[in-house]
């Protein structure tokens, strides 16, 4: 059997029917890593010991019956800005390069309480800024499908390691776009549910009224499957939702009807910086969703224009306030040999951040500052909530929204770095999903001429992730046969 040709669903399922078993499964996932990690780069830390001892663990318990549920076994991967106790979490800084926390993260510990068996920490865009994995202090991951592009990001390295086959499922964060851009060019699943289905406790922030966590899979039932597990209400977030359990029940979703379902086909998506075959992609899977029976119809989104600086104010801003915690009083990293307190600031700052990071927190500091509070912060609130209502109005009138999302497959390795307005542009489809708190999924949708993938994106209202996941569903279904599932890729060995 090759395991690795296996979703996670059916990974665990083989488990439980000892066909395999959980440590034969880890083994599979080592043994890719070493084929891959060379060229890929997709992890930080690798906790290969603990790993194998809690796949034994976990065998037992799936033997003896205590376990029973569909992640049981299966080797999975978290962002490396997710706690987890005693072992390193990074958020990929020279900041954070020793923090080992005494936690772990809300989501992560519902996993391993599912049984799934956590593998390691997946490399990302330092401290979540960034939309190419190219600013981690650990060095760039590359996109499986052709190194020499990036995977996108900031999650990239979750997005690399489940379609390189290092893992079966990866945990990211969206605050952006970082989950599904990423899995977008890397031809995987990712979903940013609802703001507050997912509990953000031991998520270090970013901005944290835009931060969610969510799922990077091979196929929407895996998505479903992982969105089950980690969603519900946690006490330790002041942010997390009480829902109605059959309103999670996610799984259950999962059948092939879009009879009747409007769906809205945003012209700004459409227009000017779109690449030719993204957008012959994205009308085609219009077109398939039109044969099974939904009603899609063009319309004038409003206000997106404005969706990119509302976003990058409020983010920077709410950045700028988190990340003042980093000065090297308390822990990370410090800077040797200051002059004082105030040069110790400086160069702890100056040393242990990068150079995206830094850009960040200074258009924070002076969006925030007295006599720019008012005309830029205050402002990108306001067309946040003019950006909400417009949402409102399109979601009166559709049950979805239909988009790509991003409007190029993955950029040349470098191409977007030197040019940081051209790498925000790069998360235009995205933002707006964030600043209103709404649900998004990207499922492959084709591949360009040069092979790279391209993402599909559908925007549902608050607290639809079942409509998303049966249209995602409805839709993976159907082009099955002419979009095979995106294979694991197997790089020489010579690589």
């Amino acid at each position: 059997m090759d395991l690795l040709s296996l979703s996670a669903v059916e990974l665990s399922a083989a488990i439980r029917a000892g066909k395999t078993t959980a440590p034969q499964a880890l083994e599979a996932v080592l043994a890719q890593m070493d084929r891959m990690e060379e060229t890929c780069h997709c992890y930080v830390t690798v906790d290969r010991e603990g790993a194998r001892q809690r796949a034994e663990t976990v065998q037992r318990q799936i033997e003896s019956g205590v376990l029973r549920g569909p992640l049981a076994g299966v080797p999975f991967a978290v962002k490396d800005n997710l706690c987890t106790q005693g072992l390193r979490t990074t958020c990929a800084s020279r900041m954070l390069e020793n923090y080992i926390p005494s936690y772990t993260a809300e989501a992560v510990g519902r996993l391993e309480a599912a049984g799934a068996v956590l593998v390691g920490k997946t490399n990302m865009d330092e401290f979540a800024m960034g939309s190419t994995t190219e600013t981690s202090c650990h060095g760039v991951t590359r996109n499986p499908h052709d190194p020499g592009h990036v995977p996108g990001g900031s999650s990239g390295g979750s997005a690399a390691a489940v379609a390189a086959g290092e893992c079966f499922f990866a945990l990211g964060s969206d605050t952006g776009g970082s989950v599904r851009q990423p899995a977008g060019h890397c031809g995987v699943v990712g979903m940013k549910p609802t703001y507050g289905t997912v509990s953000r406790y031991g998520l270090i922030a970013h901005a944290s009224s835009l931060d969610q966590i969510g799922p990077m899979t091979r196929d929407v039932s895996d998505c479903a499957a992982v969105l089950e597990v980690i969603s519900g209400h946690d006490p330790k977030d002041s942010t997390s939702i009480k829902r109605e359990p059959q309103d999670m029940d996610f799984t259950g979703a999962l059948r092939e009807d879009v009879n009747g379902l409007r769906i809205g086909l945003p012209v700004d998506y459409l227009g000017e910086g779109l690449a030719p075959q993204v957008r012959e992609a994205v009308l085609r899977a219009a077109e398939t969703l039109r044969d099974r029976g939904a009603i899609i119809e063009e319309f004038d989104l409003e206000l997106v224009r404005y969706a990119i600086p509302a976003y990058y104010t409020i983010a920077a801003a709410e950045a700028s306030s988190n990340l003042a915690r980093f000065d090297g009083v308390k822990y990370g990293y410090r800077a040797r040999g200051p002059q004082g307190l105030e040069d110790m600031y400086r160069k702890t700052r100056s040393q242990g951040l990068g150079p995206e990071t830094r850009r960040r927190i200074m258009l924070g500091c002076f969006v925030l500052s007295a006599g720019y509070y008012d005309a830029y912060y205050l402002k990108a609130l306001q067309v946040k909530g003019m950006i909400k209502q417009a949402f409102d109005r399109a979601f009166s009138r559709y049950d979805l929204l239909l988009g790509p999302v991003a409007p190029t497959t993955a950029p040349r390795l470098g191409e977007n770095l030197a040019d940081p307005v051209r790498m925000y542009l790069g998360d235009i489809y995205t933002v707006s999903a964030n600043l209103a708190g709404l649900p998004g999924i990207c499922l492959p949708c084709g591949r360009d001429s040069r092979g790279l993938p391209i993402g599909l994106q559908l925007i549902g209202n608050c607290f639809q992730e079942k409509k998303l996941l049966r249209t995602a569903y409805t839709y993976e279904q159907a082009v099955r046969e002419s979009i095979p599932p995106t294979p694991v890729v197997k790089l020489p060995e010579t690589h």
